[in-house]
This record gives C-alpha cells, sequence and structure tokens, in this order.
C-alpha cells in the first residue's frame, strides 16, 4: 500500500477524534485577571499558564492555574486556583487554606519534587518576584522562597526543572522577560494618538536564572558559573533536550525579538552557547522573531528531540528539525505547519499523540497581545483559533483544526497551554488560560480507539521525579523514545507521565529506561492499556 493511501486510511480512521469543551461540567471555575485599568502596562498583555500536577499522590492530575492582579488595591481579591481532581472527571476547587492563595502578579508554574520526599512542589513566577512552594502532604503547601536562597525578582515567565548536574537533584532555570516597572512605564503609540501596548524593542533585557539544588532544601545562583548570564535576552519559554544524546539535559531559550538561545551543556557545570551555529537563533530570513512557547520531541521516530516554537502574527511556527550533528533545519516554511501558522500569534504549545497513532502531533494556542491589532492589519485577529496538526508520519503533518468541535475552534486570547490524561482513559486532553479571561478543559474523545500506554517513573538514586530519564518502548510499528520533562509550552507544565501511542499494536516488546543517574532497565512483553508505575532499581 501507497504511503499516500496509508494517510488517506489514517485520516479516515482518525476524524472521530473529537476535543469536547467540559469546562463546565467538569468543576472549573477559574477566569484570569490581568489587572487591565486603562493604562496599556506591558505586563498585561502576556497572560498567565497552568500546571498539571499530582498533589494528594493518588496517581489523578490536578489542576494549577496562575493569576495575576490588580495594579491597586480594590475590592477583588486574585489568587491563583488549585482545583483537585476527585477521581470522576470532575474537579473541586480547593485553593483555600492549601497555602497558595496569595495575590501576586504570576507568570508561569513548573512541577518537581525538589526535595526527592516523594511529592509534587510548586515553583511559580511572578512579575514582582518568584515563589517556591514545598507539598507538606498535608493538604498544604508552604511557602519555601526566603529559606531556599531563591530571589528572583526580574519579570519571571517560563520555568522549568532539570538535573542538569546529574547529582539526583533537580536545579531551576527561569526565563526572564524585560525590565519593566509600574513607575518606569513607557508611552507608545499604533496611530500616534492613543497608548498602546509597547513592543519588548522598547525595553532592556533581563538576566534569567540557573538554580543550583543543593539539598537541604538550599539552593544557589549558578547562572554566571555555569554561562548563562545573557542581560540581552528577552525569554518567555523554556524547553530541556539532550540535543547530541551525550545523556545531559541541554536547554533551549526563546527569546522575544531578540535571539533564541540554545545551551549545550558541558558535562562540568557550564553550558556553551551554539544557537546561531546550530541554526535555531534566528528565522530562516536571519531575523530574531518574537519567540513565545517552546517544546522538544522526538515526532519523526530519529531518536533525536526536535525543536517546536511559537511565534508572533506573521512569522509562522518554527519547527526544526534536529539532524544529528548540532544542527537544526527549520521545516515550517515548506509544511502545512508553516503555512497554516502564518497568521497566528502562538503563545502555549506542545508535541503530544492526541490520536494514539504512535506519531507525535502538534498544538498550539493562539491570540494576539493588543486589542485593536485588527483596525491597523485587518487579516489578523485579537481572539484567535488554536490549532492542531495531525502528524502522518515520515516528516508530514496534515492541518485537522477544522475537524474540531465548535467549542474548541472557539477564538480566544490564549496563553498557557499543557497536556494531561485527567480521566485515566488512555488518551491526552488539553487545559488552556486565556489572557483576562476563563480558563478551559478539553476532553479527548476517541483517541483512546488506538492502544496505549503510560508510564510514570519514580528515580531511587535519581531525582525522585525521574526528571531527565529517556524511555524507548519497542512494539510492531517501530521504537518511540520520549524524555521525562518539566517546563516547555508557555509558562506551563504538562504531566510528568509519558503517554505512548501504540496504534494497532497489542504488545510493547521491551521498554528501555536511561536513568539520570546513568542506570539503565529493561521491561519485556508488557500488555497495553495500563497504567505503569515504574521505580528505579536501586543499587
Amino acid at each position: 500500500m501507497t504511503f499516500a493511501a496509508l494517510a488517506l486510511l489514517a485520516t479516515l480512521a482518525e476524524a472521530q477524534v473529537k476535543f469536547i469543551d467540559i469546562t463546565q461540567p467538569s468543576g472549573i471555575r477559574f477566569t484570569h485577571n490581568a489587572g487591565k485599568a486603562g493604562k496599556k502596562f506591558l505586563p498585561e498583555t502576556m497572560g498567565a499558564g497552568l500546571a498539571w500536577l499530582d498533589i494528594d499522590g493518588d496517581g489523578f492530575q490536578d489542576l494549577l492555574f496562575v493569576n495575576s492582579r490588580d495594579w491597586s488595591p480594590r475590592n477583588r481579591r486574585s489568587t491563583a486556583a488549585l482545583y483537585r481532581n476527585d477521581t470522576k472527571g470532575g474537579f473541586t476547587d480547593v485553593t483555600r487554606g492549601f497555602g497558595l492563595d496569595i495575590e501576586l502578579y504570576g507568570m508561569g508554574a513548573a512541577i518537581a519534587d525538589y526535595d526527592n520526599d516523594g511529592r509534587d512542589d510548586i515553583y511559580i513566577t511572578a512579575l514582582e518576584g518568584d515563589r517556591l512552594f514545598h507539598n507538606e502532604g498535608n493538604g498544604k503547601f508552604r511557602d519555601m522562597t526566603a529559606a531556599a536562597g531563591i530571589t528572583n525578582a526580574a519579570f519571571g515567565t517560563s520555568a522549568a526543572w532539570v538535573d542538569y548536574d546529574r547529582d539526583g537533584r533537580v536545579d531551576l532555570v527561569v526565563a526572564n522577560y524585560v525590565q519593566w516597572s509600574q513607575k518606569g512605564d513607557l508611552w507608545c503609540s499604533l496611530d500616534g494618538a492613543t497608548k498602546s501596548y509597547c513592543t519588548p524593542e522598547s525595553y532592556k533585557g533581563q538576566v534569567s536564572r540557573l538554580y543550583r539544588n543543593l539539598g537541604g532544601g538550599r539552593f544557589e545562583d549558578a547562572t554566571r558559573k555555569a554561562g548563562l548570564a545573557d542581560a540581552s535576552s528577552k525569554s518567555l519559554g523554556i524547553t530541556v533536550l539532550d540535543l547530541d544524546s551525550d545523556g545531559w539535559p541541554d536547554l533551549f531559550i526563546a527569546n522575544d525579538t531578540q535571539p533564541n538561545k540554545l545551551y549545550r551543556n558541558n558535562r562540568n557545570g557550564t553550558f556553551s552557547e551554539i544557537a546561531v551555529s546550530a541554526g535555531v537563533a534566528f528565522g530562516e530570513d536571519g531575523v530574531a522573531r518574537g519567540a513565545m512557547g517552546v517544546d522538544a520531541a522526538d515526532y519523526d521516530r530519529s531518536g533525536r528531540p526536535h525543536l517546536l516554537v511559537g511565534n508572533f502574527s506573521n512569522q509562522m511556527l518554527g519547527l526544526y528539525h534536529n539532524e544529528g550533528n548540532a544542527l537544526f533545519v527549520d521545516e515550517a516554511p515548506r509544511s502545512t505547519v508553516g503555512r497554516a501558522s502564518l497568521l497566528s500569534l502562538t503563545f502555549g504549545l506542545f508535541f503530544f499523540d492526541y490520536d494514539l497513532d504512535g506519531h507525535l502531533d502538534i498544538y498550539a494556542a493562539n491570540g494576539h497581545i493588543d486589542e485593536e491589532i485588527g483596525r491597523v492589519q485587518p487579516k489578523i485577529q485579537y481572539k484567535q483559533s488554536p490549532l492542531l496538526f495531525r502528524n502522518l508520519g515520515k516528516g508530514k503533518f496534515a492541518d485537522d483544526t477544522k475537524q474540531q468541535s465548535a467549542g474548541f475552534l472557539t477564538p480566544r486570547v490564549a496563553r498557557g497551554a499543557a497536556y494531561a490524561d485527567f480521566d485515566h482513559d488512555g488518551d491526552l486532553d488539553i487545559a488552556v488560560s486565556t489572557n483576562n479571561g476563563p480558563a478551559v478543559l478539553f476532553r479527548n474523545d476517541g483517541g483512546n480507539r488506538n492502544q496505549w500506554l503510560h508510564l510514570r517513573l519514580a528515580g531511587a538514586k535519581s531525582n525522585r521525579s525521574a526528571i531527565g530519564a529517556v524511555v524507548r518502548v519497542d512494539s510492531a510499528g517501530g521504537r518511540q523514545t520520549q524524555t521525562v520533562r518539566s517546563g516547555s509550552s508557555y509558562c506551563s507544565q504538562s504531566e510528568l507521565g509519558l503517554t505512548f501511542g501504540l496504534g494497532r499494536d497489542t504488545k510493547v516488546t521491551a521498554i528501555e529506561i536511561d536513568w539520570p543517574s546513568g542506570s539503565k532497565q529493561r521491561l519485556t512483553d508488557v500488555a497495553p492499556g495500563q497504567y505503569l508505575q515504574i521505580t528505579e532499581p536501586r543499587p
């Protein structure tokens, strides 16, 4: 059978997969507050993210929405919102009393067990100063920021946990945006008469931060020592990848109107910046783009991680294929992904296998930054529909967006986006935050017509969250590779568990795990349709 025939069959088979808006029946009632009061402050355009996590260790993913606040004291109080999964397809708001109900101009969140006690902890980035919350294990989170030695008050956006030195403790990398303050806000205009939101070119950049985990709940600022102290960056997205498959995590940081950064791990506590030589610093025209969210994954089963970058409108997505020699080639300009995304402004985005056919698909959450953009660029809208690209194999994607439900296609000012199998039916669902608007939860209906396997890893000598573990799954359809990672998307985090789509394969012949500690593990003859908890063997 020809490739075209196979693609047609795949199209017909997967057309039944729909994402259904279940926000209201699920119990989600969160609305983001950007603090808009007519003053057109830059942070009002950025929105905030969300994170999937397991707050109580029951194996079901709970949901955290980051919130911002009003600029001056008002009657309303805006805090983050924490929703506990009731294990029956719904959620309960448990924000009050959990220790997270504090007011911040919040931006992003990252999840990991930073002290290896078996519980998911939370890091929240914020304009006026980030916060580290320790999971106490009794339905409470404690603010440990000061005790941990973390002092980042530099317009933090995305964050990611990563064991960059492979010492068994997760470290923290934080993307910082620009030097902005309410007092130092600048006047900008689209028409020369009325104030509009300034673009990041108007402000100086910030140094992103790397905090090394010292153990005992303490961190040290290792930014300069590690070679990450770049004051020109205006960073919005972080993804962790092993670009050269040497077992050491590298970092890609997406910058807004500044060159992107690709930091190769030197395996001695330092990094070397190679974005220009790797081909990921600029667009194909040699100009820095307005990059927002980012992700990395092996979408073509080559065994190498590739990069996906959300960019400003009129710039299209970046789909950087890893050629295997520290060189990436942007495939978007000659693909459906590029053509379909040209007019979109993408913040949150990620690779995931929504139809469980064993090939990673793409979701992109879109929305512009200025309500008046339609007056000066009629083809571009403020509220925008998302994009959903189905992976056809062999590096080809099809735009499956218009095949989706009306609720899924509703234009929004979308920002953060993350996935999880919250209802334990095998397929991956999506949560999205909107700027100054209500969050939305989409349930995947039909993806689990194919076979699947879900793996949740726990480190022993490695960090407890198993961040950095590489998992290879072999079945009749071939080999798939995924890595346990924190961060990615925009200011958001998807679940740490790994879902492998198996198509029609009825058996996994082998699971191979490369743990961050250097140990290796192999399981054979595994039946699909399972949630498996795998713990690293102790020496």
